[in-house]
Order: structure tokens, then C-alpha cells, then sequence
């Protein structure tokens, strides 16, 4: 999958937020810029959240009420130490958690969550999806079906 710019970003955060339902956790990845927090607003946006999504670089977590509730965490501040913030609440809650640069939570990870990896290409972003779990898997599917 591809984006060329940040519309076309925040239309495949659309598109997954569609197919999303409470408990599911999605790790963004990729370099400063790479477009994470600009997919998490096109995926608030699918969920029917009006508020302006921010970056939580400074907060670690911001919450956001919609069809279902958006957890969107930052956890580059507390890089190897998931133990500073109590994960669980978020991980197994009622809503969707995004976790940027959740990659460095390690075993901290739930057995189930998708991952995007957002990697600069042509200009753009391409965006590789990797599923670890069975519901992950069906996310998966049903965005390379469109």
C-alpha cells in the first residue's frame, strides 16, 4: 500500500478505523515525520471523533471519545521501561489503543495487535502492515481487499 501525501494517509486511517472494534491495538512505526500521527487523525476521524488529534510525544497518552474510544499513546519517552505507565488500562480496554513507536515495548506487547510500518519511498509512504495474532490477521485481509 501507498500514500503520496498526507490525504491519501489519513484515507487508509479512515478505511482501517471502519473495520476496527474495541480491544484492537495497532503499533505505528517508522522514523520523525514518517506520518504516524497523521494516520491516527484519519483513523479518529473514521471512528467519528471530531476533536483535533495532537501527537502525544509530551503526554504519552491522549484519549478521545467516538464510536469507539481512541487511546493514542507515544511510548518514545519511556522507551524500555513500560512499567512507568500502566499499559493495561489501555491494552485491554474498551476502545482502540494506537501506540506510536510501540515497537519499543518489546514482550510488553499484547499476542495480538497490527503493526505499520511507515517507510519513505518515491516521495511518499509506503505502508507495510504486519499482522501478530489472529485478529490482526483479519484487519490485514480486509484492508488488502479494498
Amino acid at each position: 500500500m501507498f500514500s503520496r501525501n498526507e490525504d491519501e494517509l489519513m484515507a487508509w486511517g479512515r478505511k482501517l478505523a471502519e473495520k476496527l472494534e474495541a480491544g484492537d491495538v495497532l503499533v505505528l512505526t517508522g522514523d520523525l515525520g514518517a506520518g504516524k500521527t497523521t494516520f491516527t487523525k484519519g483513523l479518529a476521524q473514521g471512528l467519528g471523533i471530531g476533536q483535533m488529534i495532537k501527537s502525544p510525544t509530551y503526554t504519552i497518552l491522549r484519549e478521545y471519545e467516538g464510536r469507539l474510544p481512541l487511546y493514542h499513546l507515544d511510548v518514545y519517552r519511556i522507551g524500555q521501561d513500560p512499567d512507568s505507565i500502566d499499559l493495561d488500562d489501555f491494552l485491554f480496554g474498551e476502545g482502540v489503543t494506537v501506540i506510536e513507536w510501540g515497537e519499543l515495548l518489546g514482550e510488553s506487547l499484547p499476542d495480538d495487535y497490527l503493526q505499520l510500518n511507515l517507510l519513505p519511498k518515491d516521495g511518499g509512504r509506503e505502508l507495510l502492515f504486519e499482522a501478530h495474532g489472529s485478529r490482526a490477521q483479519k484487519l490485514q485481509q480486509a484492508l488488502e481487499e479494498e
